[in-house]
């Protein structure tokens, strides 16, 4: 299994991940694709962001049982902790 989150990107990368895979939400794209495919998919994704941001998550065969990466422009990152992706998100110190 494979998903997508897609943010602030050009509709027509949306359109185009249409073809491979399911959109249930608003830059939420899930399917099951080959390896190879997801791979190209990433690619294609990356490049062309245009100042947005994505994730993609897919199943695996480790301790988590999947595996992300992320590109372009988000505020979270991946930080691997003994052996386990987690996502960090920064602290935004209170105003006021």
């Amino acid at each position: 299994m494979i998903v997508f989150v897609l943010e602030k990107v050009p509709a027509s990368l949306r359109g185009e991940l249409t073809r491979w895979l399911v959109e249930p939400y608003p830059g939420v794209f899930v399917g099951h694709v080959s390896a190879l495919v997801r791979e190209k998919l990433w690619v294609k994704v990356c490049s062309n962001l245009r100042g947005g941001g994505a994730l993609v998550a897919w199943s695996t065969n480790n301790e988590q049982r999947f595996k992300m990466d992320l590109c372009g422009d988000t505020t979270r990152r991946i930080v691997d902790f003994d052996g386990l992706q987690l996502i960090q998100v920064p602290h935004s110190p209170k105003r006021g």
